[in-house]
């Protein structure tokens, strides 16, 4: 999940507001995070990526040309070739197969259109992010459809909380990343129509504390309901 926006004429990584981006919110050139994932997947090549993009970029094809620069069209799943109402998406073997190991999402509808980049919103369902997030219920961010929407095949679930003054929560996000994070991740299956989360995004994912196994943890629990309906991907069998 990367932010990109428009900065020293190129485009930038950075968390802003406003979609105007300030030196001191502005972290790298998204081209050489880019570069990092083209040398990912040109050395792993069984391996698939996701890059869900919020996206502030206003400059005509800024993204495309910035995936075509870092050499990354060559992995990317075709607009063509989406799940479209709720279809199930394609095999992580035929993926690799066909070489399209890099699913790219943006939050600008127009640019399904102009830059061959998938609306988010057409393929997946998002609960609200930040501190309302971790009130114990699992309802949609504004942006989305319903959690319960299965016409969208996908699940994003959020579990942080909200940054003040760019003061990150450390400890709390030992505590958000172990027990409350996967009686979370139950709260929003039922409330997206007992649907496990594809997609996870947490704080500081390697903090932990007490029970519940961290995010990682959490990932083996979500790998291991939609591999086998097993609360651990470890206990799936091997066909």
């Amino acid at each position: 999940m990367l932010d990109v926006y428009d900065f020293e004429k190129d485009i930038w990584l950075c968390h802003s507001r406003n979609g105007e981006c300030h030196d001191f919110a502005a972290f790298r050139p998204a081209i050489d995070t880019l570069v990092e994932i083209e040398v990912f997947l040109s050395a792993n090549p069984s391996e698939i990526v996701t890059i869900i993009l919020e996206d502030h970029v206003q400059t005509p094809n800024g993204l495309k040309g910035v995936f075509t620069k870092a050499g990354l069209m060559k992995y990317m799943f075709p607009v063509k070739n989406m799940p479209k109402n709720g279809e199930d998406w394609p095999r992580v073997s035929d993926m690799v197969t066909h070489n399209h190991r890099l699913v790219v999402f943006t939050s600008v509808e127009s640019k399904e259109q102009t830059e061959g980049i998938a609306y988010q919103w057409n393929y997946m369902v998002e609960n609200k992010y930040g501190d309302e997030g971790l009130e114990g219920e699992c309802t949609n961010r504004v942006n989305s459809s319903a959690l319960n929407d299965k016409t969208k095949a996908l699940v994003l679930v959020n579990h942080f909380r909200t940054i003040q003054a760019l003061k990150p929560h450390l400890m709390m996000a030992c505590v958000d990343n172990s027990e409350p994070l996967l009686t979370m991740l139950e709260a929003c299956a039922l409330a997206a129509g007992q649907r496990y989360a594809n997609f996870l995004a947490v704080d500081f994912y390697k903090m932990s504390k007490g029970s519940g196994g961290g995010a990682f943890g959490a990932v083996d629990k979500l790998n291991g309901e939609l591999l086998c309906g097993k609360d651990d991907v470890h206990s799936c069998k091997v066909h």
